[in-house]
């Protein structure tokens, strides 16, 4: 059966995220799988690169999945963007190779959370930004990402408790960018835990606030215990920025 890989952008705000959950309505999953089932008659589950949480954004997103259809590429993205809401977009759809999977492949992902860091209104961009109205000391919390790169056990930084999983994780790269009134912090690693970028995001606002120290960061890694990271940053915030395979 023919493989496929396609690409979405999707602003998160009204989705319970992108995960199919048994009877709850309104997942991002959900809503792609029963258009595709419509559109070539037969059930269709997709695998994405990864699942991004309730009101969370992605502006690239890889999916993967099987079917069979005379439809080629091109016509059944056309069908896509013709029923889909404007807050999904079917950016790209191909072919792809047979043992292509959109989260076993992939290597590499950025996420960007964006922080209002103003006591002006943010009429326009309140759906993808956190608001901070105090100062933040960005010189602190570079120094305390520098010290959350690598490869770490991140237990600490995810809100799943008990899983048999492997909590070890390499973040690559936690960059900060100023554009006005806007932070930016990009994280890019091999893979996130649940709620991972949301944590290590409240506990870096917290290092910038003044209310921890960058000398807190390897305790808090060393010591696996949720309790002692920072709160976890609003969904609104992040975006799922870039996927490389």
């Amino acid at each position: 059966m023919p493989n496929y890989k396609l690409t979405l952008s999707y602003e998160g705000t009204r989705y319970k995220g992108w995960q199919r959950q048994g009877n709850t309505a309104g997942t991002i999953q959900e809503k792609l799988e029963n258009l595709l089932g419509r559109i070539l008659g037969q059930p269709v589950e997709l695998a994405a690169s990864g699942r991004t949480d309730a009101g969370v954004h992605a502006r690239m997103q890889i999916c993967s999945f099987r079917a069979e259809t005379e439809l080629s590429p091109a016509a059944l993205l056309r069908e896509l963007r013709r029923y889909l809401p404007e807050d999904i977009g079917a950016e790209a759809l191909e072919e792809a190779p047979p043992r292509f999977h959109a989260r076993l492949n992939c290597r590499e992902k950025t996420y960007v959370y964006r922080i209002w860091n103003s006591s002006a209104p943010n009429v326009f961009t309140r759906r993808w930004q956190y608001r901070v109205e105090e100062p933040l000391d960005l010189a602190v919390m570079e120094k305390a990402a520098a010290l959350l790169c690598g490869e770490h056990d991140f237990a600490a930084f995810c809100s799943l408790k008990n899983s048999r999983k492997s909590t070890v994780r390499q973040l690559r790269a936690v960059r900060f960018r100023r554009e006005g009134e806007e932070l930016q912090i990009c994280f890019t690693g091999d893979g996130f835990l649940y709620n991972m970028v949301r944590i290590l995001t409240g506990t870096l606002l917290e290092v910038g606030l003044g209310l921890r120290t960058p000398e807190d960061m390897p305790r808090i890694l060393e010591s696996r215990d949720r309790a002692l990271a920072g709160s976890t940053a609003p969904a609104a915030g992040l975006t799922l920025w870039e996927v490389l395979y």
